[in-house]
């Protein structure tokens, strides 16, 4: 039996499956499993196949008490990428406007120093997450970890994002091309997110999310958890403080994390900005503030004050969700 003779098995049999089922039904499906054929049409399809005997699987994934199969792959990375030191991100999918724009820094500003972003491309902190690896401007910044067939992105909305990191890093899943996203799925896929990183980042979690499952897995598997600390009467926060309850390391600073792997922040380089840019800058880091709140402290007109809020976004300076914009501190 190989390893992908069994991914592609839970793929027929929609199962999840980690090693071999003593089944009549998988004996003569992998007695009949036309391995190269399953290879030739992977690579047709600009996809690889990891196994999990392989030299180049990932070494903290293999130490988890169920590591996958194997992993499949789509980008352009060498699967080198998966053994570096890397970070998890992971929170709420309707996250507040301070969360989105804590995990677009703490994206950035890890990736600026060198590591590896994972997490599972979901919306909310995952995406913003992945987002603010690919601003860093390093190449093979940041991993995505589907819980669904490796064909496909999900969710749809994140289809130009997903091919973003694969561009710049690996889209990679446990499970083969045409399963299905289902729910069970999903904290299947956390294990693999929390497996492939040293430490995890929660940034705000509700009771019951699925961002702590994430969590409470690398505290199993012995590894660091980090936690954002959020407000006390926001419920989006509930989960994520409770582990700071529980022991979890207070996240306050990037440098929190950066020195769990002996690392230094980099040295942002300080942009040139226009005038109504600054402006502007000076406003919303005052307070997170409208497009209609910033026109009227401002006293800029539209298209002005769009051009410099556009200037400002681009230099990573401001981040936006849901309308409302955020001052945030460069990378490093």
């Amino acid at each position: 039996m190989t390893e992908l003779a069994l991914a592609a098995f839970a793929a027929e049999a929609d199962a999840h499956l980690v090693s071999r089922p003593r089944t009549r039904r998988f004996a003569l499906f992998a007695a009949g499993f036309d391995e190269a054929g399953y290879v030739r049409e992977l690579e047709r399809r600009g996809l690889r196949f990891l196994a999990r005997s392989d030299a180049q699987f990932p070494p903290l994934l293999r130490a988890i008490h169920d590591p996958p199969a194997g992993l499949f792959m789509r980008g352009g990375a060498d699967a080198e990428l998966l053994s570096r030191p890397a970070v998890a991100i992971v929170g709420a999918r309707a996250c507040s406007a301070y969360g989105a724009g804590v995990a677009r820094l703490l994206g950035r500003e890890l990736a600026s120093a060198g590591l590896v972003v994972v997490s599972g491309l979901a919306r909310g902190v995952d995406g913003e997450a992945h987002r603010g690896a690919l601003e860093a401007g390093r190449p093979e910044s940041t991993v995505a970890v589907l819980g669904c067939g490796i064909d496909r992105i999900y969710p749809a909305a994140h289809a130009r994002l997903g091919g973003e990191i694969a561009e710049n890093g690996l889209v990679v899943s446990e499970y083969a091309p045409g399963v299905q996203p289902a729910p069970w799925r999903f904290p299947a896929r956390n294990r693999i997110v929390g497996g492939l990183a040293a430490a995890t980042i929660v940034v705000e979690a509700r009771d019951g999310s699925g961002a702590l499952i994430t969590a409470d897995f690398a505290l199993e598997e012995g590894r660091e958890v980090l936690s954002v600390p959020g407000e006390i009467t926001s419920a989006l926060a509930a989960g994520s403080n409770a582990l700071l309850r529980l022991g979890a390391t207070p996240l306050t600073r990037t440098e929190d994390v950066l020195e769990l792997f002996g690392l230094e922040a980099a040295e942002p380089d300080a942009p040139e900005l226009s005038t109504a840019a600054r402006s502007v800058l000076e406003r919303v880091r005052d307070e997170p503030r409208g497009a209609d709140a910033i026109g009227r402290v401002t006293g800029l007109g539209a298209g002005e004050m769009a051009a410099a809020l556009a200037e400002l976004e681009l230099a990573g300076l401001v981040a936006e969700s849901a309308g409302v914009y955020r001052g945030v501190r460069p990378a490093g």
